[in-house]
């Protein structure tokens, strides 16, 4: 395979691993450039933009990139760089922005361009660089940017240049220091996986040391240091992160780890009888099933306010995981167990929820949300935190599932929320309501699987709408409730599209429901995107 090392022996401790750090100025692409240089099989992570060099160097990385950003190098506000990262005798590969930055300061020029670049655009490579070998003397790629570099700092040279820029890319291969105009990351760069694959391998020199099964030994090992003799509980809910930490867990550590499975009455049909069987009877993973169904419900009594719903179930979900945590110690003791006891709580915190966490602490990128998995737990549950797969993101915690032998219908099932079904039915949330929703759910799920379509899509699911209308049904007018269907695509929550179904597919998922379902006699499909809309729909 071109571009490719011949060494690709895998290293065995954390340590020797290859690693690229990725400094965050902001950009959108920032995730696709991690996940692109993991696409490699050499490990990434994302750091603030203004770590200091000194803790680079103590890192190790074998290259340095310099994500874009929304800024103007040359705004007063402008997020800035440690130029001592410049001489540190590691490679840096400056994008968009982060090559502005470079030019900036090692003495070059940049200047706001009268013709800005957006989409689509041509590059003619010139001298033989390392970073388009084996490409070709021009390919497409994809811009977005408003200034250029007009000046190269000294000791550089044009690498490639497009009709708007004599400096597409620059390099100075004696520093090892290059940069980029365009985003060889993204999809509409086509080859711009090669320039990646020549910067990690032809200019850092990393090893493909990056493997899932490699990740896995690592984990195991770190959480036995971490863990000790001690116990661990984790919250199983039945998706795909949480499930695997499960079985990563019960690979490091066996019967230390307990899992606790709430029945918040919210689930999906049979999701309790799977995950016993699939955790209990299958991985023989020790597993404490709560049914807290009425409970949950009797709480939601008369809730409408999709906010007031989360938060109650929210609030109830760690009061039930609590004393749950206290039958268990209480069990132990009643059995002469006194030696060790519950300290740590497992979480399927993913590195999307960390680099989030990064923003919150001043990253220039736009902050929408903080996670709930990073930022510690309710002061009163005094437990110390294992995220075996916080390193990890969502396609990869997917491959880890299929390697620790988890079946597919766990780990490639779609996002589920939280709340459960209590966001999927707008107003109350009552038993009879939840019937409704849970057989319509499960014919939009069967129809999916049977069309091949569940895994192609994001998200397919069913919404109860507090909505009556007329209807015929035999020689009887109806007055009943109103199922919307949500099919959406995405490749990380953060926008979505809706699904183009075949009609065919529509009608027959339409068709079934208003037969099968009692009190449903008209269904409607949700063709709006997010942004502006959500995928749930509270």
């Amino acid at each position: 395979m071109d571009g490719l090392p011949e060494d690709n022996a895998v290293m065995s401790t954390p340590s020797a691993h290859s690693k690229i750090q990725i400094l965050d100025f902001g950009s959108q692409y920032t995730q696709v450039i991690a996940r692109r240089i993991r696409e490699c099989q050499v490990y990434s992570e994302i750091v603030r933009f203004d770590v200091d060099a000194r803790e680079i160097a103590a890192a190790k990385p074998n290259g340095i990139v310099l994500s874009g950003g929304p800024a103007s190098v040359y705004d007063k506000s402008a997020p800035q760089v440690d130029p001592a990262i410049f001489s540190l005798g590691i490679p840096v590969l400056g994008i968009c922005y982060g090559m502005q930055l470079m030019a900036q300061h090692l003495g070059g020029q940049v200047e706001y361009s009268e013709r800005r670049e957006y989409g689509a655009g041509m590059l003619h490579v010139a001298n033989g660089s390392r970073l388009f070998q084996g490409i070709g003397e021009q390919l497409d790629i994809w811009s977005s940017h408003g200034d250029k570099v007009t000046a190269l700092p000294p000791g550089f040279r044009a690498a490639a240049h497009t009709e708007n820029s004599r400096f597409a890319a620059i390099e100075n291969p004696e520093t090892d220091l290059y940069g980029l105009q365009f985003h060889p990351e993204v999809a509409h760069t086509p080859r711009g996986k090669e320039i990646i694959q020549n910067f990690v391998y032809h200019v850092c020199h990393c090893a493909m040391d990056w493997t899932m099964g490699s990740f896995i030994d690592e984990s195991c090992d770190r959480v036995r240091r971490q863990v000790g003799d001690e116990k661990v509980v984790l919250g199983l809910s039945g998706g795909v992160d949480s499930s695997v930490v499960a079985a990563l867990l019960h690979k490091a550590i066996g019967d230390q780890l307990t899992c606790i499975f709430v029945n918040n009455g919210l689930l999906r049909a049979r999701e309790d009888e799977i995950v016993q069987r699939v955790f209990g009877e299958n991985f023989h993973i020790k597993l404490k099933y709560v049914d807290a169904s009425e409970r949950f419900l009797t709480k939601l009594e008369g809730v409408t306010d999709p906010e007031q719903k989360r938060k109650i179930i929210g609030g109830e979900f760690i009061d039930v995981f609590k004393h749950a945590t206290e039958e268990l110690l209480a069990e132990d003791r009643a059995n002469g167990s006194h030696g060790h006891h519950y300290r740590f709580l497992a979480q399927g915190t993913l590195y999307p929820d960390v680099i989030e966490s990064v923003a919150i602490g001043g990253n220039p990128a736009h902050v929408i949300k903080s996670h709930h998995n990073v930022g510690g737990l309710p002061e009163e549950m005094h437990f110390e935190l294992v995220e075996p797969v916080r390193q990890l993101f969502k396609d990869e915690v997917r491959q880890a599932g299929l390697q620790l032998g988890l079946p597919k219908e766990i780990v490639h099932r779609q996002p589920f929320p939280g709340p459960g079904l209590a966001v999927r039915i707008l107003g109350e949330v009552t038993p009879e309501r939840l019937q409704v929703l849970r057989d319509a759910d499960t014919i939009v799920a069967s129809e999916m699987e049977a069309s091949d379509w569940y895994y192609r899509v994001w998200q397919s699911f069913a919404v109860l709408l507090p909505v009556r209308s007329v209807g015929v049904m035999g020689d009887q007018r109806t007055y009943e409730n109103t199922i919307a269907l949500r099919v959406v695509e995405s490749q990380d929550g953060m926008t979505a599209d809706w699904v183009r179904l075949p009609y065919e597919l529509l009608a027959r998922i339409s068709t079934r429901i208003i037969n099968e379902v009692k009190g449903i006699n008209r269904v409607c499909y949700d063709i709006s995107s997010k942004p502006p809309s959500t995928i749930e729909w509270e």
